[in-house]
């Protein structure tokens, strides 16, 4: 995998897409572009990981979750109210959710800030609150 993250670089930087701005040494570009070309790749292989939470249409909402989804929860509904979230918000509660995650570990997944990946927990929180009407979600 690293050297298809290098062989990525090199390639940023031949075609033109990581450009040197002479504001740091070449050296600090390059191992920018190393570092986030590696965040970048992570975050393709978590999302990878995720396909059954993004294909929720194609599948029952019980196959994705190992714990069945509670009799009281609409499953269309669950998978209307999912839909309305950003594509973050989805990302995240699927990594805490589904995958045991903590949040600062699906902040490493998603390459955010740990206080990037709270708020869009929070926020995808509250919209399914809001969706589904029901305050001990």
């Amino acid at each position: 995998m690293a050297e298809d993250v290098l062989q990525d670089c090199y390639l940023k930087i031949v075609d033109g897409r990581a450009r040197f701005g002479q504001r740091a040494a070449f050296r600090t570009f390059l191992f920018g572009v190393i570092r986030l070309t590696a965040a970048n790749r992570r975050r393709r292989m978590a999302l990878r990981r995720m396909i059954p939470f993004a294909s929720m249409e194609d599948r029952d909402v019980t196959a994705v979750a190992e714990d069945p989804v509670p009799d009281s929860v609409d499953v269309d509904l669950l998978r209307a109210a999912l839909r309305t979230l950003s594509a973050r918000q989805q990302e995240t509660l699927h990594l805490v959710f589904y995958q045991d995650m903590t949040i600062a570990e699906a902040a490493v997944v998603m390459g955010v800030s740990v206080g990037t990946a709270r708020t869009h927990y929070e926020r995808g929180k509250q919209a399914l609150r809001a969706a589904l009407g029901d305050e001990q979600l």
